[in-house]
């Protein structure tokens, strides 16, 4: 007995050479050798049920199926083998039991999925942080705001932004100052930020990007205008100027590493809150009437400094009474001895209180230079801090959070690989516990320090700090590109005539994108299939399902940016049924008329022999009368009918197919008629030759000729719904006997693949590839032939199988 390894190799070869009759007689061969062990078994069954299903045999691909899922250990199944056990029962008409082996893939899926991301937990709205396959794309404006000072750490106030601003020059705060004209940071006011301007655009690859030339109104309308000179705040007589930057990049060791500049005096946010001293990062309340700020270790007049003489940096609170700040308050975790500062409040969602703030500092007993920390607002006042953890912080300098309106966290860091400097990254956040961290992608992110962050829940648009011009400058992005790899559709599938859901419809979903993995699913109770799409693609969607005609249609995830879950619809209409008409005048009646007549002959749809003993059915549409007789060995019946009604005929025999017809009326008032009608009928075993399904050599195309011709099976089957066949599919003799058997199996599939596609079930069609071994004339090997005789043994036939 030939050893188990190199059959199965002989086997698998075999399958993937398509040489499937000869893979079937390997696997079973295989599968009786004692010697086998289970991965084997598993395996050769699997493989052996896969090539009954490419040659046709559904009925031992499902039983091949079965037999390797009651040996193999639960849970060990491969999920393509568990689908392609579905689509064989689906096939067979067993669609419960389908339905069953379908949710089993999606758990086997599922469960496979959890494993690749078992160190990636889901993001705030469930996706998987970092599963995409795209490089997510922004375009990035320099906004025309941007001076030869520094512009950094934007936030969004009411329907403007907020940031940080000043100028270069000065010495850095390791000592306290007195001020004196020394410039520090100050906030700065935009009361409209959808009137900000760019003066350079840059598309997501770096390329620079035409920008309108604006007129000077529009750059007057966006510039920043000092908080005091709006409606929301007044202007005092003690406004400081600001200055803004960083000496040598960010210095947190001392202070979070601010320097001192001198300013412009234009722009400032009161007296209020601007001092001889840095005010920086700033977040608000939701409702705007709060603000927690950075600001030196300066309260009340007075400047305090740590034990090494350092003017540390703080978090203050101040509440907006009668359009001014007021009960400026330090918050409870400031120290003289550490630096606390870039606040962000984490809104409420559904309209309840801000419940969390996260800030950064250095506060002993971190994990790095400066670490992310979180308080919770509990019983009117903020708790004790606690470190986020090493999740998200590092051995270097976590710096600049934002949170957003879904409770996820953008932050810089410079402790984590990235493109060079500060880098901007975002963590999924499940209310304070950090579930993963991912790298924001260029060009939001360069070489140079990226840090202040600000977006909406999406990250469809947003603002962000960086010193890739050499200064501090603030820029707009927006998003070009679905932010995730995938994006949730549904798809319903219901009846175009009632609006009503189709249940176990099987939807396939072919992407058109190499290397994309066909799907196929079936719809639940509800008529819908729910499955993730990918970014940047093109895809085919085809519903099919028992008494339906197949429904196509195309879907693109091209420009698409919102990634908010779609709906996809798919109507499915039922084919009418075409009953031809077969009845016509008599020239002159059998016998004399008293009342109108209906007479004719019942034939085998086969031979045309006529059929004796039909029970035929005459139903008189008008009042429900019904007539019987039985055709006499001629196949003859006769019937008397009323003038001005319409009748429904139908003929029965076991083991023939019942055929039914309609008989127009006769017009009332008229002179008596004589109407013949020759019905024929199908016999279980009958196999009838479709004329002209004729291909060309070697191809298994169906031909527009032959499509024809397949329309009239097509009305057989619909007029038959019970009609089970064997579509038989032959070629000539020309060629290896191998390789016919082969193609006439691929032409045997198309022919069903057709016929499915206009609602036929494919549970009522076994297609079969008979090669060369039935010709119809002499044209075998070595005999010479013309064209045309060959032809006709290249021919397709079916056979009555069951019928009722």
């Amino acid at each position: 007995m030939q050893q188990p390894d190199s059959l199965l190799i002989q086997a698998d070869r075999m399958l993937s050479y398509k040489a499937y009759g000869r893979a079937i007689d390997l696997y079973t061969q295989l599968l009786n050798n004692p010697k086998l062990d289970v991965a084997q078994r598993s395996g050769a069954q699997v493989s052996l049920a896969q090539a009954y299903r490419a040659v046709g045999d559904n009925v031992k691909a499902e039983r091949m199926f079965r037999e390797w899922q009651t040996t193999i250990t639960p849970g060990q199944e491969q999920p393509a083998a568990v689908l392609a056990y579905a689509q064989t029962l689906a096939s067979n008409g067993k669609f419960k039991e389908a339905q069953e082996q379908y949710e089993r893939y999606q758990v086997l899926k599922e469960q496979q999925r959890t494993q690749r991301l078992a160190t990636v937990p889901s993001t705030a709205n469930g996706r998987p942080a970092g599963a995409r396959g795209e490089v997510v794309r922004y375009q990035v404006d320099d906004l025309s705001l941007n001076t030869s000072n520094e512009e950094f750490s934007p936030m969004f106030y009411r329907d403007g932004l907020v940031y940080v601003a000043g100028s270069k020059g000065g010495s850095t705060i390791e000592t306290s100052g007195s001020g004196g004209g020394a410039g520090y940071l100050d906030l700065i006011y935009v009361p409209n930020r959808a009137q900000l301007t760019a003066k350079r655009r840059m598309n997501a690859d770096g390329e620079l990007m035409d920008v309108k030339k604006e007129t000077a109104a529009a750059r007057a309308a966006s510039g920043p205008r000092p908080v005091g000179s709006d409606q929301y705040t007044a202007p005092t007589a003690n406004d400081s100027r600001t200055s803004v930057t960083f000496q040598g990049g960010i210095n947190v060791a001392q202070g979070l590493g601010y320097d001192k500049r001198p300013v412009n005096a234009a722009r400032q946010f009161t007296q209020s809150l601007n001092t001889k001293y840095h005010e920086g990062p700033a977040t608000f309340s939701a409702d705007g009437s709060q603000i927690i700020f950075t600001r030196n270790n300066y309260n009340n007049g007075k400047a305090k400094t740590s034990e090494e003489n350092v003017n540390t940096l703080k978090l203050y609170t101040a509440r907006q009474v009668n359009g001014a700040w007021t009960d400026i308050t330090e918050l409870p975790f400031n120290s003289d001895d550490y630096a606390v500062g870039h606040p962000a409040l984490c809104k409420g969602r559904d309209g309840t209180p801000d419940q969390l703030l996260f800030f950064v500092s250095n506060m002993p007993g971190g994990i790095g230079g400066t670490d992310l920390y979180v308080s919770r607002w509990v019983n009117n006042r903020w708790s004790e801090a606690m470190n986020l953890g090493p999740t998200i912080n590092t051995k270097g300098n976590e710096l600049f959070p934002f949170a957003d309106e879904n409770g996820n966290l953008y932050f810089s860091t410079d402790g984590r690989r990235g493109l060079g400097g500060l880098d901007i990254f975002y963590a999924a956040m499940d209310g304070p516990t950090v579930r993963a961290v991912e790298a924001i992608d260029a060009p939001i992110n360069t070489n140079a320090d990226d840090y202040g962050l600000i977006t909406d829940g999406t990250r469809h648009s947003g603002y962000f700090s960086s010193n890739r011009n050499g200064s501090d400058d603030i820029f707009r992005f927006t998003r070009e590109s679905s932010l995730f790899g995938c994006r949730d559709l549904t798809v319903r599938v219901f009846d175009v005539a009632t609006d009503m859901p189709i249940d176990s419809a099987v939807v396939t979903i072919r992407g058109k994108r190499v290397g994309q993995t066909d799907q196929v699913l079936m719809a639940d109770k509800n008529g819908q299939v729910r499955l993730c799409v990918e970014a940047e693609s093109d895809y085919i969607f085809t519903a099919s399902r028992d008494g339906y005609i197949n429904s196509t249609i195309g879907l693109s995830t091209r420009d698409l940016t919102d990634d908010q879950p779609s709906r996809l619809e798919m109507s499915m209409m039922r084919p009418t049924v075409i009953v031809d008409t077969v009845y016509t005048e008599a020239a002159k009646p059998s016998r004399p008329l008293v009342n109108s007549r209906i007479r004719g002959t019942v034939l085998g749809e086969r031979d045309g022999s006529p059929i004796e003993g039909v029970i035929m059915k005459l139903k008189n549409d008008c009042n429900g009368q019904i007539e019987l007789a039985t055709t006499d060995a001629n196949g003859m019946y006769e019937f008397d009918i009323m003038e001005g009604c319409d009748y429904t005929l139908t003929a029965s025999k076991p083991l023939y197919g019942t055929s039914t017809s309609k008989v127009k009326r006769v017009a009332k008032k008229s002179k008596p008629k004589e109407l013949v009608a020759m019905v024929r009928m199908l016999h279980v075993g009958d196999v009838v030759t479709i004329d002209n399904i004729y291909y060309d050599l070697g191809n298994s195309t169906i031909r527009p000729d032959a499509a024809r011709e397949l329309n009239k099976m097509l009305a057989t089957m619909r007029r038959y719904p019970t009609l089970v066949i064997e579509i038989r599919s032959h070629t000539d003799s020309r060629g290896e006997a191998g390789a016919n058997k082969e193609l006439s199996t691929r032409r045997a599939k198309a022919v069903a693949d057709y016929l499915a596609s206009k609602g036929i079930s494919r549970n009522r069609m076994l297609a079969t590839g008979y090669g060369e071994s039935m010709l119809v004339n002499n044209c075998t090997d070595g005999v010479i032939c013309t064209e045309n005789e060959h032809q006709r043994n290249r021919r397709t036939e079916f056979k009555v199988l069951a019928i009722k």
